[in-house]
């Protein structure tokens, strides 16, 4: 017996059977995890999302200091459904969810759903700050990371072109706020490019007045590591010449001037923020099923509190059922995979549904050049053998046999020649307008 499906989901030109319908909001790690995990099932999976790649997030950084091509990092959604006939994308962004009739609104139009799994990811979180979202750079795409590369060098360039020392100090200053993997991570490349590359690419600039700033508002950096790990990275960064400062909220900045939470201040062209993230509210679910920082109240099995059609996996939700981590699970890619997965299994499965365990599998953050830490299951270690570990695993965790060749490619070539070629300016084409 067939399911009775709205007209107006013509709209997205899907087959009609007999299957139920999985509908995956997002195309992340979480989403394209369960969409790969249910290829051959008996659902009809449907992926909506508003990019139509994958984008693998931990690498951000690395495209904004021009270490790597944008497309490295991107993978079209399309070319992985190819093989699979109940896999289904489409290119579209969600508006609010209709519960009682079991259908989401989209832009393209209204879809049923039989199961609904929320993989949406997480915004940007600026804590309420108008300036901060106004004037600082974001990095949570990788449109965005391209921005901030374009920003980076755009700012040297203009430095090239003055010879006043106050205007050169701003233009070359860089702040970075956040002390977790991503400031840290950038924090390092950046310093490297400062030492080894930017001085042979603007021989009239002094780049001695290229400071490096890193701001935490917490007492130490990497708070999701170990103190170890924590420890080491901000002894790496002061080798380095980064300038870090651990207990120091911004307060403010209106694109030219930093204001610290003691009301001090300096003056910089260029803040990077990745001091938070927070969850997206999608209307229609009602505000009782938010936690902190927007993330939705999931139960053992992933179930968004008060519905059995509608889940949520991956850094949008949280889970307090779990022991070992009362507050939540950390907001990593190993959560969300484990739990597209372990949800893959509830759906696919004819008996008890398992509750979500979380396997700690380590975490790792690199510096910079043979500068790594490194927290495995039982014990932690820094330098050389924690950076190739590092390497090894991101590169094995890209989508596409040709993406990981280039990536590795790109790696070898820095590693040897201690630069990057890829520093070119590439912005959006606008066409003058005819008077």
């Amino acid at each position: 017996m067939e399911i009775a499906l709205p007209i107006m989901e013509n709209n997205f030109n899907l087959p009609r059977n007999n299957k139920k319908r999985v509908v995956i909001i997002g195309a992340g790690f979480a989403g394209l995890k369960l969409a790969r995990r249910l290829s051959g099932s008996a659902y009809q999976v449907v992926v909506i999302d508003k990019q139509n790649f994958h984008q693998f997030q931990p690498l951000f950084y690395q495209v904004a200091s021009s270490g790597i091509e944008p497309s490295s990092i991107s993978f079209p959604v399309r070319k992985i459904f190819q093989s699979h006939a109940n896999l289904h994308f489409r290119t579209t962004e969600l508006l609010s969810i209709k519960t009682e009739g079991q259908q989401i609104e989209t832009k393209a139009g209204l879809l049923h759903y039989d199961y609904l799994v929320l993989a949406n990811g997480v915004n940007t979180n600026y804590f309420g700050s108008t300036n901060l979202e106004k004037y600082s750079l974001p990095m949570k795409s990788t449109a965005e990371a391209i921005n901030l590369r374009n920003r980076i060098l755009s700012s040297f360039e203009k430095a090239n072109l003055t010879e006043d020392p106050k205007e050169h100090s701003k233009l070359l200053s860089i702040v970075i706020v956040g002390g977790g993997p991503t400031g840290v991570e950038l924090a390092g490349s950046i310093a490297e490019m400062r030492r080894y590359v930017l001085p042979k690419d603007y021989p009239e600039l002094d780049f001695s007045r290229m400071k490096i700033y890193l701001y935490e508002a917490g007492p130490r950096l990497l708070s999701g590591m170990s103190e170890k790990s924590g420890d080491k990275a901000l002894e790496f960064l002061n080798r380095l010449g980064v300038e870090v400062s651990l207990n120091t909220p911004i307060a403010d900045y209106d694109g030219d001037q930093v204001t610290l939470n003691d009301q001090s201040s300096f003056y910089s062209k260029n803040l990077i923020w990745t001091a938070g993230v927070a969850g997206k509210k999608t209307k229609g679910l009602g505000e009782g099923i938010y936690s902190r920082g927007n993330r939705i109240v999931v139960d053992k099995y992933n179930r968004v509190t008060g519905f059995d059609q509608i889940f949520a996996i991956g850094d949008a939700c949280v889970m307090t059922s779990d022991q070992n981590f009362p507050d939540g699970h950390p907001q990593v890619a190993q959560v969300a995979i484990q739990q597209a997965i372990n949800l893959s299994r509830n759906l696919t499965s004819s008996g008890e549904w398992k509750p979500f365990k979380y396997k700690d599998k380590g975490s790792l953050a690199t510096i910079g050049r043979k500068m790594a830490v490194a927290d495995l299951p039982g014990f932690s270690f820094s330098g050389g053998f924690a950076w190739f570990l590092w390497l090894f695993v991101h590169l094995m965790a890209i989508v596409g046999v040709k993406n990981r060749f280039f990536i590795f490619v790109n790696w070898a070539q820095s590693y040897f020649s201690r630069d990057q070629s890829l520093r070119i300016l590439i912005a959006p084409y606008r066409k003058d307008k005819q008077t």
